[in-house]
């Protein structure tokens, strides 16, 4: 009897090796969120001129030339620039100026020039050009010397 425990054992066990295992799966799940972001890289700085009549100190101007930013973005954002409101004009200039920042885009994105804020609802990348015009009014001119003003592009 004990033998023939031992054959019967053996007999399964030599049985079960030439069985495939049963095969098995499982699904696993990846989720992943990206939340509404953007990034601003300063490409250059602009320069702003004076016109002729020394009444406009502007990027627009002969001579002047934009500030350029490179963005990218996920989409679900919103373009805009602040007011001015970091102003460096020379002690001789004693006259009221008004300052008026402007943006365009170019890239994934065609944002024509605008001052006011853009919805951005698309991934992509642009070269965004940022403007910056100063006006006198009446009999007002721009003095000799150095300005400098400060744009804030947000993208939020």
């Amino acid at each position: 009897m004990t033998l023939f425990r031992a054959a019967f054992g053996a007999a399964l066990l030599v049985a079960s090796i030439d069985q495939t295992a049963l095969a098995t799966t499982q699904n696993v799940i990846f989720n992943g969120t990206i939340a509404p972001t953007c990034t601003l890289v300063v490409a250059t700085n602009g320069t702003m001129t004076a016109s002729p009549d020394l009444q406009s100190l502007s990027s627009h101007n002969s001579g002047g030339s934009a500030g350029t930013v490179t963005l990218t973005t996920t989409g679900g954002v919103s373009l805009s620039v602040d007011p001015v409101t970091t102003v460096t004009v020379p002690s001789a200039d004693i006259t009221s100026t008004t300052w008026t920042p402007t943006y365009s885009a170019a890239g994934a994105h065609s944002i024509v020039e605008t001052g006011s804020a853009t919805s951005i609802g698309t991934p992509g990348a642009d070269l965004v050009s940022v403007h910056l015009a100063g006006t006198k009014g009446g009999s007002n001119r721009f003095a000799n010397g150095n300005y400098q003003a400060t744009v804030t592009l947000r993208c939020e």
